[in-house]
């Protein structure tokens, strides 16, 4: 399980996400991210909220790279939904729709239990990246 925060210079995205391991190298996931901000467009003050509904796929290096058992390194493929919430007279170019996204990361594990993660890339509601905690149930 992962939570965290996202890179964004629109508001302050947060996420919640859950990895499966289907194979000794290979996961499945899911991911809900949400974002809020406020944009100044044509001189009026909107304000926006964006939910990222997304599944993945990665691939874990860790045995192809013999790298230490607390680190995790992976990369993959997220596909998913977008769902913007404007308001009716906001004529800007956001909208809801299909996602796709590839995403780099890795994680720390303190213990057997907890860690932190950073990924770049990735399907959510920011573009960037994000940043949190992991822990392995």
């Amino acid at each position: 399980m992962n939570t965290g925060l996202g890179f964004s210079s629109d508001g302050l995205p947060i996420y919640m996400g859950l990895d499966y391991g289907i194979h000794e190298n290979i996961t499945l996931g899911g991911e809900l991210s949400f974002r809020s901000n406020e944009e100044k467009y044509r001189n009026i003050e909107y304000e926006h909220s964006v939910i990222g509904v997304f599944g993945n796929t990665n691939y874990h290096f860790n045995n192809l790279m013999e790298i230490p058992s607390n680190w995790d390194v992976y990369a993959g493929l997220s596909l998913g939904f977008y769902i913007w919430d404007s308001p009716d007279d906001y004529d800007g170019s956001e909208a809801s729709g299909l996602g796709l996204a590839g995403q780099l990361g890795a994680r720390y594990y303190f213990n057997k239990k907890f860690g932190i993660n950073l990924e770049l890339g990735g399907g959510n509601v920011f573009s960037g990246g994000k940043f949190g905690i992991s822990i392995r149930l």
